[in-house]
């Protein structure tokens, strides 16, 4: 019985990511949700390389374009080049949906690409870095590639003319990635290894505060919220030995 509790409160206090990645090894992503910079670039690759497929549908582009500094003609001129269902320009206060629709996904990769709006919550900044990261060839898959962080993964590599193709090497030991072996770059892409890392992080960045837009704000009245309740406990300690000071 002892060894289930514990066994719970393990589970309950283990980080997301390492939940979420199989206890894998997952690279740092060491994010920044303050930098806006960062989070404009990730807002920039992710409707160039991702978003034809994955809609952010919980967030409005008026409401990023508010939060990152990026004034709504700028937004609207060279952001937003979808149409709604009538064929009419999206407005900037439309939802980031994807034009793609469920049945053309389904049958274009098996299942249709997920809405990625709180994926950073569901699997971590972490894991978001390392899969990005972590594409290798593989001729046996349906788009010739393979993950090490999502085994048989059904997405094709949309951002391999930045990284390149990677090969994955496997070792005697299983060292590496997810124990699968070392990932080795064959083909370079048009970006350095270290340039293609800092696109990812500001990709994992910007999805991060997707996943909470408010986190930032909400980081920061909790610490007045905790500084006005010990300024108070203070106060009450005081006004209640006043009070009681008769009484004992």
């Amino acid at each position: 019985m002892k060894r289930l509790i514990l066994t719970g409160l393990m589970l309950l206090t283990a980080p997301v990511s390492l939940l979420a990645s199989g206890g894998m090894h997952l690279d740092k992503a060491d994010i920044d949700l303050s930098n806006k910079a960062s989070l404009q670039r990730g807002f920039k690759y992710y409707t160039n390389y991702c978003y034809g497929c994955h809609s952010l549908s919980l967030t409005r582009y008026s409401r990023i374009g508010e939060d990152l500094g990026i004034p709504k003609d700028i937004l609207q001129s060279e952001v937003i080049f979808a149409r709604d269902e009538k064929g009419e320009p999206v407005k900037v206060g439309s939802y980031m949906k994807t034009a793609m629709r469920k049945s053309y996904g389904d049958q274009a990769f098996g299942k249709a690409p997920p809405d990625l709006s709180v994926v950073a919550r569901a699997r971590g900044s972490d894991w978001i870095y390392t899969y990005l990261r972590s594409f290798y060839l593989d001729p046996s898959r349906p788009f010739g590639v393979n993950n090490t962080a999502f085994d048989n993964v059904g997405m094709p590599h949309v951002l391999w003319e930045l990284q390149g193709w990677q090969e994955l090497k496997k070792s005697e030991h299983g060292e590496g990635h997810g124990g699968a072996g070392e990932l080795e770059l064959a083909v370079p892409g048009s970006v350095s290894p270290v340039e293609y890392d800092q696109i990812v992080r500001d990709i994992t960045n910007f999805l991060t505060y997707m996943a909470e837009p408010v986190r930032e704000k909400r980081l920061t009245t909790g610490v007045f919220v905790m500084l006005f309740l010990f300024v108070f406990f203070v106060a009450a300690y005081f006004l209640k030995k006043e009070y009681w000071k008769d009484v004992h």
